[in-house]
């Protein structure tokens, strides 16, 4: 661990590790949907008390990550397919709202950022690798929406994609195809940026992009259904 990283750890509350440890896990696939979370197995792994990791939990759970129930205990929260329709409805509507509101606040060289990130998508076409594309996707969209003004529209889209990072596997992996038309979408909307273009335009054209994912999915879903958590 750096200098750095040991700095950064040690200005940490117990139940931001906690959280930092058990959110880790769930974001890279080591506790899949319905894995039990014992307190206390974690607490020792972190050589803490229960409390933090109390504390931790109630803030994913909050989040939608983990669920509670009586005599089960804490587990990362099973995937629905209706979750999946109702994020992806959610977030086209507020990550479209923010990417517009940003829009005004995006420099050239946000833009040639979010080219650079693009292009490593494109890269990855050849030999696809869902997991890898889904966090390029997010670093190029957190480029064009991280500028807007408005916190609450801001804290909506940050929600959504924390809900997503659990659902990664059912999209990108699930219809790869839709992977190509995504990194050509992400041109068209920087070009509206570029532009630009009328704030509803380009909210609009990122709102398309994100229910055409969504209905790749439900197209392949009709004909196959999603794999189960």
């Amino acid at each position: 661990m750096t200098p750095q990283a040991q700095t950064e750890r040690s200005t940490e509350s117990k139940s931001q590790q906690a959280y930092r440890f058990i959110r880790t896990r769930i974001d890279d696939g080591r506790y899949v949907p319905g894995y039990r979370l014992v307190l206390g197995a974690i607490a020792r792994e972190l050589d803490v008390s229960v409390v933090p990791v109390r504390e931790a939990i109630r803030l994913l759970e909050a989040e939608g990550l983990v669920t509670f129930e009586r005599n089960v205990g804490a587990q990362v929260a099973l995937i629905k397919e209706t979750e999946y329709l109702h994020t992806m409805e959610t977030l086209a509507l507020v990550e479209g709202a923010a990417t517009a509101l940003s829009a005004p606040f995006i420099s050239p060289d946000h833009i040639a950022r979010a080219r650079e990130i693009n292009e490593r998508m494109r890269r990855t076409l050849d030999d696809f690798e869902p997991t890898r594309f889904t966090e390029l996707n997010l670093e190029f969209h957190a480029v064009l929406f991280e500028e807007c003004p408005n916190p609450h529209i801001l804290d909506l889209v940050h929600r959504g994609w924390n809900r997503m990072t659990v659902l990664r596997d059912s999209s990108f992996s699930f219809v790869p195809g839709r992977a190509h038309e995504s990194v050509e979408e992400h041109e068209r909307i920087l070009a509206l940026i570029e532009e630009g273009a009328d704030a509803l335009e380009i909210e609009l054209a990122a709102r398309r992009h994100r229910t055409a994912t969504l209905d790749a999915v439900l197209a392949a879903q009709s004909r196959h259904p999603l794999p189960a958590p």
